[in-house]
């Protein structure tokens, strides 16, 4: 195998497919890149087996071939080059890389090591990119990191009225995104997506694109452009998130969604060693305190509109940014029933996102 290429165009494609592989999987070559080179155009592969990243580029093709080169120390060679072309030949265990005056040559992996990746068959079904991109922005932060409990890993896709929604928890915070008019699942069909999978997919997602939904038993297929995306779903049953939606909250505070975010953002400086942000809620007001002993104090009162019995809750203030920060409007409603149960953030001009916070128990 035998190509030139653009070295900032290669250390891009490399970068990216680097992002499936596994420095700590059983198998050494799922450490490793495929390239497969057919005439101008290059496919590069990376697979930790769940997760499946593959792009395509062109490039000026001499010989074509297909070579497996150590995934990280590829995409920091090509990176450390100087700009313009770069050559990459491939002769039996070794591949040379060169570009400029700079030539190194990399031990490669036997190729037929590589696994045999199937992409799931079925129905084709297309998604504007934009909202796809503003939905996962929205729900990916709120899944687990927690590989412990891995169905709260997921984003759970379900089929909702003429739409889809996503849903994601870590048992602290719940997101939940309606994009009508998006038919990708069948009627009470359900999937659960890992979240390490979807927020790879935000990365490449534009506005102007289409992505390119395909479904099978065990695995989901996306396709942007020349990027394509394989990611096993995950078994198991989703948490019976409506019944942790209050249907009818008893308080309801309006108020200028930046700024409070802006708030909360200063006032969090003194909540340290995991003290939460109190919200003081009470006619015509909000009043933001943190406190951290041994460091001080803040305070700040903000204009707010607010219906319902004077009442004070806590948040974990990391959450409560996440959450503001995503929530889309000018205008959102905070909605509690008391200060121990679920509170309700949502845009009050849409009835598409909503963002579930458990407050702290304070003394």
């Amino acid at each position: 195998m035998k190509f030139r290429c653009e070295r900032d165009v290669l250390v891009e494609a490399l970068a990216t497919a680097q992002r499936a592989t596994s420095s700590r999987a059983t198998l050494p070559v799922l450490s490793g890149l495929r390239l497969a080179l057919t005439g101008d155009e290059l496919r590069l592969t990376g697979s930790d087996l769940d997760l499946t990243i593959t792009t395509e580029v062109k490039v000026s093709g001499e010989d074509d071939g297909v070579a497996v080169l150590p995934a990280k120390i590829a995409v920091d060679v090509v990176r450390s080059l100087e700009p313009g072309a770069v050559e990459v030949a491939t002769d039996g265990d070794a591949a040379r890389i060169s570009g400029g005056r700079s030539n190194f040559r990399l031990h490669s992996i036997p190729a037929d090591e590589f696994p045999n990746l199937v992409e799931p068959t079925g129905e084709k079904v297309v998604i504007p990119a934009a909202a796809l991109a503003d939905g996962l922005r929205q729900v990916v932060r709120s899944a687990s990191r927690d590989e412990s409990r891995p169905i709260l890993t997921g984003v759970l896709l379900a089929a909702e009225g003429q739409g889809l929604r996503m849903v994601s928890t870590d048992s602290y915070r719940l997101s939940v995104r309606d994009l009508p008019g998006t038919t990708a699942l069948r009627e009470d069909q359900t999937v659960l997506v890992p979240s390490k999978a979807l927020d790879e997919l935000s990365r490449v997602l534009h506005g102007d694109e289409e992505v390119t939904l395909v479904l099978g038993e065990r695995d989901a297929s996306f396709q942007v452009g020349s990027f394509h995306l394989t990611t096993r779903l995950i078994e198991g049953e989703f948490p019976n998130y409506r019944g942790l939606i209050p249907t009818s909250p008893s308080n309801r505070l309006v108020i200028d969604r930046q700024a409070l975010l802006e708030a909360v953002r200063r006032v969090r400086l003194m909540a340290r060693e995991n003290s939460p942000v109190r919200l003081a809620m009470s006619p015509g007001s909000l009043e933001l305190r943190a406190v951290t002993l041994d460091v001080g104090e803040a305070t700040e009162q903000l204009d707010a509109s607010y219906e319902g019995e004077e009442l004070t809750v806590a948040f974990n203030p990391e959450y409560l940014v996440d959450g503001l920060e995503v929530t889309p409007g000018d205008e959102i409603s905070l909605e509690t029933l008391d200060a121990l149960k679920p509170a309700l953030i949502r845009p009050t001009d849409s009835s598409e996102f909503l963002y579930l916070l458990m407050p702290v128990r304070v003394s």
